[in-house]
Protein backbone atom coordinates (compact mmCIF):
# COMPACT_ATOMS: atom_id res chain seq x y z
CA UNK A 1 0.00 0.00 0.00
CA UNK A 2 1.46 3.18 -0.98
CA UNK A 3 1.82 6.47 1.50
CA UNK A 4 -1.22 8.35 -0.15
CA UNK A 5 -3.34 5.54 0.33
CA UNK A 6 -2.28 5.58 4.15
CA UNK A 7 -2.71 9.21 4.52
CA UNK A 8 -6.48 8.77 3.64
CA UNK A 9 -7.23 6.34 5.44
CA UNK A 10 -5.98 7.85 8.32
CA UNK A 11 -7.76 11.11 7.07
CA UNK A 12 -11.09 9.48 6.88
CA UNK A 13 -10.52 7.68 10.79
CA UNK A 14 -9.57 11.15 11.90
CA UNK A 15 -12.89 12.80 9.96
CA UNK A 16 -15.03 9.62 11.35
CA UNK A 17 -13.84 10.04 14.93
CA UNK A 18 -14.52 14.24 14.69
CA UNK A 19 -18.02 13.58 13.49
CA UNK A 20 -18.54 10.78 15.79
CA UNK A 21 -17.58 13.15 18.91
CA UNK A 22 -19.48 15.77 17.36
CA UNK A 23 -22.67 13.69 17.68
CA UNK A 24 -22.39 12.84 20.97
CA UNK A 25 -21.50 16.47 22.57
CA UNK A 26 -24.17 18.73 20.27
CA UNK A 27 -26.04 15.65 19.15
CA UNK A 28 -30.13 15.07 19.57
CA UNK A 29 -29.91 14.30 23.35
CA UNK A 30 -27.54 12.20 24.59
CA UNK A 31 -28.21 11.44 28.58
CA UNK A 32 -27.56 9.07 31.10
CA UNK A 33 -30.11 8.14 34.44
CA UNK A 34 -28.13 7.76 37.61
CA UNK A 35 -30.97 6.46 40.36
CA UNK A 36 -33.54 8.44 38.57
CA UNK A 37 -31.07 11.55 37.71
CA UNK A 38 -31.65 12.20 34.39
CA UNK A 39 -27.91 13.91 32.98
CA UNK A 40 -28.03 15.14 29.55
CA UNK A 41 -25.78 17.18 27.54
CA UNK A 42 -22.02 17.70 27.28
CA UNK A 43 -21.32 16.08 30.91
CA UNK A 44 -24.12 13.30 30.06
CA UNK A 45 -22.30 12.42 26.87
CA UNK A 46 -18.77 12.50 28.86
CA UNK A 47 -20.62 10.40 31.20
CA UNK A 48 -22.13 8.16 28.56
CA UNK A 49 -18.41 7.15 26.75
CA UNK A 50 -16.78 7.20 30.24
CA UNK A 51 -18.84 4.22 31.39
CA UNK A 52 -19.63 2.86 28.05
CA UNK A 53 -15.46 2.45 27.77
CA UNK A 54 -15.41 1.05 31.40
CA UNK A 55 -17.84 -1.23 30.52
CA UNK A 56 -16.07 -1.87 27.23
CA UNK A 57 -12.75 -2.94 29.17
CA UNK A 58 -13.93 -4.72 32.01
CA UNK A 59 -15.70 -7.35 29.50
CA UNK A 60 -12.32 -7.59 27.99
CA UNK A 61 -10.72 -8.21 31.04
CA UNK A 62 -13.51 -10.99 31.60
CA UNK A 63 -13.44 -12.35 27.98
CA UNK A 64 -9.46 -12.74 28.94
CA UNK A 65 -9.86 -14.07 32.66
CA UNK A 66 -12.51 -16.85 30.97
CA UNK A 67 -9.98 -17.91 28.07
CA UNK A 68 -7.46 -18.37 30.38
CA UNK A 69 -9.84 -20.37 32.61
CA UNK A 70 -11.06 -22.68 29.57
CA UNK A 71 -7.31 -23.23 28.30
CA UNK A 72 -6.72 -24.72 31.75
CA UNK A 73 -9.83 -26.51 32.10
CA UNK A 74 -9.66 -28.25 28.99
CA UNK A 75 -5.92 -28.86 29.03
CA UNK A 76 -6.56 -30.58 32.77
CA UNK A 77 -9.31 -32.59 30.74
CA UNK A 78 -6.36 -34.07 28.36
CA UNK A 79 -4.45 -35.00 30.70
CA UNK A 80 -7.36 -36.75 32.69
CA UNK A 81 -8.37 -38.48 29.88
CA UNK A 82 -4.96 -40.12 28.91
CA UNK A 83 -4.51 -41.35 32.08
CA UNK A 84 -8.19 -42.93 32.15
CA UNK A 85 -7.35 -44.04 28.71
CA UNK A 86 -3.88 -45.82 30.74
CA UNK A 87 -5.85 -47.06 33.47
CA UNK A 88 -8.21 -48.63 31.27
CA UNK A 89 -5.32 -50.50 29.33
CA UNK A 90 -3.95 -51.44 32.70
CA UNK A 91 -6.91 -53.15 33.94
CA UNK A 92 -7.83 -55.00 30.91
CA UNK A 93 -4.30 -56.40 30.43
CA UNK A 94 -4.80 -57.01 34.49
CA UNK A 95 -7.84 -58.91 33.22
CA UNK A 96 -6.47 -60.69 30.32
CA UNK A 97 -3.44 -61.48 31.89
CA UNK A 98 -4.82 -65.00 33.86
CA UNK A 99 -6.40 -66.51 30.27
CA UNK A 100 -2.92 -65.95 28.82
CA UNK A 101 -1.05 -67.98 31.21
CA UNK A 102 -1.05 -71.44 29.42
CA UNK A 103 0.65 -68.94 26.38
CA UNK A 104 2.81 -67.67 28.50
CA UNK A 105 4.53 -71.23 29.33
CA UNK A 106 5.80 -71.83 26.28
CA UNK A 107 6.83 -68.90 25.65
CA UNK A 108 9.04 -68.82 29.09
CA UNK A 109 10.33 -71.65 28.08
CA UNK A 110 11.24 -70.81 24.74
CA UNK A 111 12.80 -67.51 26.00
CA UNK A 112 15.18 -69.60 28.33
CA UNK A 113 16.65 -72.15 26.08
CA UNK A 114 17.58 -70.02 23.82
CA UNK A 115 19.29 -67.38 25.89
CA UNK A 116 20.86 -69.87 28.01
CA UNK A 117 23.54 -71.07 25.22
CA UNK A 118 23.91 -67.77 24.43
CA UNK A 119 25.01 -66.67 28.09
CA UNK A 120 27.43 -69.76 27.66
CA UNK A 121 28.86 -68.57 24.65
CA UNK A 122 29.33 -64.93 26.33
CA UNK A 123 30.43 -66.72 29.39
CA UNK A 124 33.38 -68.31 27.10
CA UNK A 125 34.49 -65.26 24.92
CA UNK A 126 34.96 -63.00 27.99
CA UNK A 127 37.31 -66.00 29.79
CA UNK A 128 39.80 -66.10 27.07
CA UNK A 129 42.84 -64.23 27.36
CA UNK A 130 42.72 -61.82 24.13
Amino acid sequence: MNTKAKKFIFAAFIFLLAVAVWQSVFGDGMHVNIDGDEIDGPLGALLALLFGGAGMLLAGVIMTCVAIFLCLLFASLGVLAVFGVGLAAVVAVALVSPLLLPLLIPVGLYWLFVSRPRKQRLQATMQQPV
